[in-house]
């Protein structure tokens, strides 16, 4: 699998929600009734959190 360009890591970053903590993205998990399925990680690209399938 071929590594994933600065511009396709961009797109990735940007159509997702950001979070300013991972105790908020795992509220919105929990809140959305998907907190088993989802795991939060830092963005390297905008520092904020985000959700992730787990």
């Amino acid at each position: 699998m071929k590594k994933p360009t600065k511009e396709e890591l961009k797109h990735r970053c940007t159509r997702k929600r950001r979070y300013r903590t991972q105790g908020d993205a795992l509220d919105a998990a929990l809140l959305a009734g998907v907190e088993r399925q989802r795991s939060a990680y830092r963005c390297q690209l905008c520092g904020h959190w985000h959700l992730a399938s787990a």
